[in-house]
């Protein structure tokens, strides 16, 4: 799994002009999934979210989490991080999961982002969708389920 998380005052997501999800201060966390993926990546790729120390302290200093800063997320499917884009101008997007592999494993995601967030909001699966945000800081991580694997080993 692959999320490129972006730390936000606030975000939302609309389809058709509608919105259907938001946040506050957290995390935007454009998800795509791999083939390969499994319950396990994302649980990890969660835990690594949640956790991640990248909001600012009393002193100015990334050093809390969005537990401690109670904050929120907004969650939206983004098979593009799997684009391949080495050969041609056209990208390919056959590194990404077919959706009856990747629409649960989103689902899950959001399940356990729900545990632990103050809110969670989630965009429409597979919708052509129109994301706003207001970047804070700005910070934004790339975070890759198999970057996380080889750094155990």
């Amino acid at each position: 799994m692959r999320a490129l998380v972006q730390r936000v005052t606030h975000a939302e997501v609309a389809v058709g002009g509608q919105e259907v999800g938001h946040c506050g201060k957290g995390w935007l966390v454009l998800l795509g999934v791999g083939p390969g993926d499994t319950k396990d990546s994302a649980r990890r790729l969660w835990e690594k979210v949640r956790d991640l120390r990248a909001f600012d302290d009393s002193e100015g200093k990334m050093n809390l989490s969005l537990t401690d800063v109670e904050g929120e997320v907004l969650v939206v499917s983004q098979f593009t991080l799997y684009a391949d884009v080495r050969h041609g101008r056209r990208p390919s997007f056959t590194g990404a999961a077919s959706p009856d592999v990747a629409e649960p494993l989103y689902e899950y995601f959001c399940s356990l982002a729900e545990r632990d967030a103050a809110h969670v909001g989630r965009g429409v699966f597979g919708a052509e969708m129109a994301v706003s945000l207001v970047n804070d800081g700005p910070v934004t991580l790339m975070i890759d389920t198999d970057e996380l694997s080889r750094r155990r080993a």
